[in-house]
């Protein structure tokens, strides 16, 4: 803590001083009191890889020498069981200690250094888009919690598709980049991002019948406060259930240079129910609910404009079916809906233009627009376990279907009216086979995927077989390179164009007027990918029971029949834009060549125990190329990032200190963009069995800067500067 640069506060309130340097005071105290204590007395906290997906829940607290980094544990998104280091694709894990230590209050900060991903928020903090490789928008990007699709899309300025879960609800998240993850639904050409909500038995001790849990938090910049109650009950050790209530109240937060970024106050709140259920030694039966209620105010100008009331639900229901006595069984059937609902009410009359004729028309106050999306989805697939002539084979092979209602409305000139309802249907099937022979891996598969979608007058379908292979060689046998593995994979992904993208119609509503036009005849995306890694593991390096994990990859993403929107001229008689009010433009979708992605990916982390560091890194670099051969920067490009972290465990690993330092790289073509580097800091101590304190500050000096993905929207919005997190855990149970 020593290294805050106070300087940069010179701004802030003389009570604002006196509390952060009181925090710093003490903290650097017990930094201080821990690097005295011996180390000799440190446990390893691992988490050892299981055979199954079912069987993590039950090792949650098990430690294993040389299994002691993210990258051993078991990815809850992989179908065969395998662990990050395992996979023979750029996979990540983000588990239960990561999420806590970084005490996050939006998506992008549980997301905080895995390579490839990037989140796009605005000033509506709540609502998060998630980045893989480029990518994003419109499905490109699978985001599913607890098996659930999250396909809320709202036409806007800057983010387009957006979710909605609070962090404190989350158990682990686990990430695939790339159309490798195609097993994991239709569309996922950039990949999948699956939240995985706590679990009763995560929460509970083995001695335990039940346990609560209370938080209160306290975040400097905004004054935010959180509140979070927990609740577990075992019934029988087939049976227990948990309920989570996290509510939230920010304030406007300020940026690096002090001024206040108006409108990125929120209040929210969220929960989750979960019950399992264990019918028998073999099968688990899981029933869920996650649901929140957000409320913020969206500014134009950094003039209050409209209201925002967001209600999100998501149920699902997940069986699962494992027996290790029948190697042909292990089963699984998600089935899930999801329906998200948000209002918007005018709160100043808004000089607007008619969708439907292009004149000016004021929108009064108290103007309701409305957008409901409701999302099922079903998901069925097993995999089977054999061997053949020495090859020992896992087959997976399943189905999928996800369908979208979309239903918006309002008063006309309403921000609703260019969102489009309509119902799209997207379903697949797939085979995959992983075959493994000694030194060598190989991985086939091929996926089906249809699609249709309609509207009152429109509709339009689709279909694809998207294959994959992947080839995977561990050549050495020698101590040291015994863990190094090569990899080589092309896969091949499909996704359908979404209901805005092809219906989008009317008048632009605000500031100057032109044409939407609708394009029924948009092809779907098809991404192919190749790409090379190498994943390495070694254990004992410098001493017992240490462990170093590494995996990096470079890949070449070909996005054929890339959808973005373009602008056409009335006076191109080939662009079928008409003359009409406003400036003579018209807005559509329309399909390119293709986009060219291509870029380069690290993870590693070395844990011994009393202590950890981790190196990850990413570099992205992508443009699209038209049907004429014109090329032009794709705007989706996110920083490239290398993200430094230390942590250093102390008194029997009840404290841990540490910090993450990111630089920032500009995106190239991106005309807000620049280069920065952020410094967090972080300790955590368990004074007690009952009592936990954290502590967190993010952006330590204070660094003004913009999320390059923003740079798309009207006006550019700052991120949040210092931040202070002061967090206290009270658990009982019996």
């Amino acid at each position: 803590m020593g290294l805050v640069n106070w300087t940069g506060l010179a701004d802030a309130s003389p009570g604002f001083l006196s509390m952060a340097r009181s925090i710093a005071v003490l903290m650097a105290g017990a930094a201080v009191i821990a690097l005295c204590t011996p180390a000799a007395n440190a446990q390893q906290a691992a988490q050892p890889a299981a055979e199954h997906p079912a069987d993590q829940s039950k090792k949650t607290d098990e430690k294993a020498p040389g299994e002691a980094t993210l990258l051993d544990k078991i990815l809850v998104i992989s179908r065969t069981g395998e662990t990050a280091i395992q996979s023979l694709a750029s996979a990540s894990h983000v588990d239960r200690e990561q999420l806590e230590r970084r005490m996050a209050t939006t998506p992008n900060e549980m997301l905080l250094g895995v390579p490839g991903v990037a989140v796009q928020a605005d000033a509506r903090r709540v609502s998060s888009s998630i980045n893989i490789r480029g990518l994003q928008d419109f499905g490109r990007v699978a985001v599913i919690v607890d098996g659930a699709r999250q396909d809320f899309q709202r036409s806007d300025h800057g983010t387009q598709s957006t979710f909605y879960v609070d962090p404190e609800l989350i158990k682990s998240v686990d990430v695939i980049r790339g159309p490798v993850a195609n097993t994991y639904g239709s569309g996922a050409i950039g990949g999948v991002v699956f939240f995985d909500t706590k679990d009763a038995e995560d929460f509970l001790k083995p001695e335990e019948t039940w346990g609560a849990s209370v938080t209160g938090r306290y975040e400097s910049n905004g004054k935010g406060w959180t509140t979070i109650a927990t609740g577990a009950y075992r019934l029988n050790e087939n049976w227990d259930a948990l309920g989570n209530i996290v509510y939230r109240n920010y304030g406007d937060y300020e940026n690096g240079s002090g001024d206040t970024v108006a409108g990125t106050g929120f209040d929210v709140l969220s929960g989750l129910l979960k019950t399992t259920i264990r019918p028998s030694e073999n099968s688990e039966l899981k029933l869920g609910w996650v649901g929140s209620s957000d409320g913020w105010t969206e500014t134009s100008g950094g003039v209050p404009a409209n209201d925002v009331d967001l209600k999100s639900n998501t149920f699902t229901a997940r069986y699962n079916i494992t027996d290790d006595a029948r190697s042909w069984l292990d089963l699984h059937i998600n089935a899930s809906y999801n329906k998200t609902n948000l209002d918007l009410t005018t709160l100043v009359p808004q000089n607007r233009f008619d969708p439907a004729t292009g004149l000016p028309v004021v929108l009064p106050v108290g103007s309701l627009s409305t957008f409901d999306v409701g999302t099922s989805g079903i998901d069925v697939w097993n995999t089977s376990r054999f061997e053949t002539g020495g090859v020992a084979h896992e087959l997976t092979y399943g189905g999928d279907w996800v369908g979208d209602d979309v239903d918006t409305g309002g008063s006309a000139g309403g921000d609703s009216f260019y969102t489009p309802s309509g119902r799209r249907n997207v379903s697949g099937a797939y085979i995959q086979d992983k075959l493994t022979w000694d030194w060598l891996e190989v991985i086939t598969g091929l996926r089906y995927d249809n699609y249709s979608l309609k509207d009152d007058t429109h509709e339009t379908s689709g279909n694809r077989l998207s294959p994959r292979i992947t080839i995977g060689v561990s050549p050495f046998e020698s101590a040291g390179l015994a863990g190094l593995q090569f990899y080589g994979t092309y896969a091949e992904g499909y996704r359908s164009p979404s209901l805005t993208e092809t219906l989008i119609s009317g008048n632009h509503p605000a500031g100057v007027t032109f044409p939407f036009l609708p394009n029924p005849n948009l092809r779907p995306e098809t991404g192919k990918t190749v790409e090379f890694g190498v994943n390495y593991r070694q254990n004992d390096i410098f001493e017992p029971g240490d462990a170093f994990r590494l995996k990096a990859a470079y890949f070449n993403n070909n996005v054929d029949d890339y959808i973005d929107g373009v602008t056409l001229s009335p006076f191109d008689p080939t662009s079928g834009c008409p003359f009409g009010p406003g400036i003579p433009i018209c807005f559509q979708y329309q399909n390119f060549a293709k986009a060219k992605i291509n870029g380069f990916e690290l993870e590693s982390v070395y844990d011994a125990g009393w202590g950890y560091a981790g190196l990850s890194a990413s570099i992205t670099n992508g443009h699209t190329i038209s049907y004429k051969g014109e090329r032009a920067d794709l705007a989706t490009i996110p920083s490239s990032q290398v993200t430094a972290q230390l942590g250093l465990r102390f008194l029997e690993d009840k404290l841990t200190v540490g910090g993450e330092v990111q630089y920032n790289g500009k995106p190239k073509g991106n005309p807000v963009a620049e280069d920065y580097t952020l410094v967090n800091a972080f300790a955590s101590y368990q004074a007690t069995d009952s009592l936990k304190v954290d502590f967190r500050a993010d952006n330590l000096f204070d660094v003004k800067y913009a999320n390059p993905l923003n740079g798309s929207t009207t006006a550019v919005v700052y991120e949040p500067g210092i931040t202070l997190k002061l967090a206290a855990t009270l658990r009982f149970g019996g």
